[in-house]
């Protein structure tokens, strides 16, 4: 079982500001391991399918999600769905076998009227600059809550399989600026081979 406490330093330094988001990401993932019956993804076995918006409040809970289920932007395992809510779900891409876990409704309504966010975040104030004393005492609540007080889990549910692609090997260096690009990013402009970029504004006549 992978534990939240455990990688709560490192989850902490990936993050870079102290604010209750981010554990609550950290306690989702972990909890949606252990209901899914599985290890913290080493490299693609998992995907983690987050409905989140952007720029909305509480965002930070993404990188909880990454930090305790190994699904990270990097490893191309992670998706938001844009929907502004906190769902997770996280599926086994082999078998299909899937887990979604949302934060409890009355959990995020009562963490909502701290002082962490009524007197510092929602007058705009980065959570970076929020004191100390003020953001930890709501960070270990919910780092030491009960699961069932933070989270509701549902079933391990069956759906499709999630084969994920092969690795793409092949690069060829762009004929404009210079740089590596993956072979299947490549673009014709008469007879140079371009990057994205340089096609682009060759057919615009930007320099």
């Amino acid at each position: 079982m992978t534990d939240p406490h455990a990688l709560f330093a490192a989850a902490q330094l990936l993050h870079g500001h102290r604010c209750p988001a981010m554990p609550l990401g950290l306690r989702a993932g972990t909890a949606v391991l252990e209901a899914l019956g599985v290890e913290r993804s080493l490299d693609g076995q998992l995907e983690a399918i987050l409905e989140l918006g952007d720029g909305h409040c509480s965002h930070c809970f993404a990188d909880g999600v990454q930090m305790s289920t190994g699904c990270t932007f990097g490893k191309g395992n992670i998706r938001k769905l844009g929907y502004g809510k906190f769902g997770l779900t996280l599926v086994d891409r082999a078998t299909g076998r899937r887990v979604r876990v949302v934060p409890r409704a009355e959990a995020q309504a009562a963490s909502r009227q701290t002082p962490f966010f009524l007197e510092y975040r929602m007058k705009g104030i980065p959570a970076s600059r929020v004191p100390a004393e003020v953001a930890e005492p709501l960070i270990q609540k919910v780092m030491h809550a009960p699961v069932a007080q933070l989270l509701e889990i549902g079933a391990v549910e069956t759906g499709p399989a999630l084969p994920r692609a092969a690795e793409q090997f092949a690069a060829f260096v762009c004929e404009a600026c210079g740089e590596t690009v993956m072979e299947a990013y490549g673009r014709l402009h008469g007879d140079r081979k371009l990057c994205i970029p340089c096609r682009e504004a060759a057919v615009s006549g930007l320099p």
